[in-house]
């Protein structure tokens, strides 16, 4: 499967900004969609943003629209989350997940998971 790390988690106060990063190794990275997940301290996992393969179409969760961007850059092998207006219930483990193509609202579609980069937005 297609190996991913996410990086750029951290601690910021609310009202802040942090942009994660989802780097892919392997060839067939322009054939893939990419989501980013999140999961807090005994909560399930839930979908954040999704890109399509050629980076044309975008999903967002209603709790992140507008504050958060999902973008792509295919010759560095890369996706980003740009969070900007943080708030405190966006404190989690944030995932990068790939699957062929086209975006998914199931996250068992996935097959491909990176390790997850902590976000913690605190005072």
């Amino acid at each position: 499967q297609l190996q991913l790390v996410e990086s750029g988690g951290g601690l910021v106060q609310p009202g802040g900004s942090l942009r994660l990063s989802c780097a892919a190794s392997g060839f067939t990275w322009d054939y893939h969609a990419i989501g980013w997940f999140r999961q807090a301290p005994g909560k399930e996992r839930e979908g954040v943003s999704c890109i399509s393969s050629n980076g044309e179409s975008t999903n967002y969760a209603d709790s992140v629209k507008g504050r958060f961007t999902i973008s792509r850059d295919n010759g560095k092998n890369t996706v980003y989350l740009q969070m900007n207006s943080l708030k405190p219930e966006d404190t989690a483990n944030y995932y990068c997940a790939a699957r062929r193509y086209y975006c998914s609202e199931n996250v068992a579609a996935f097959g491909s998971w990176g390790q997850g980069t902590q976000v913690t937005v605190s005072s």
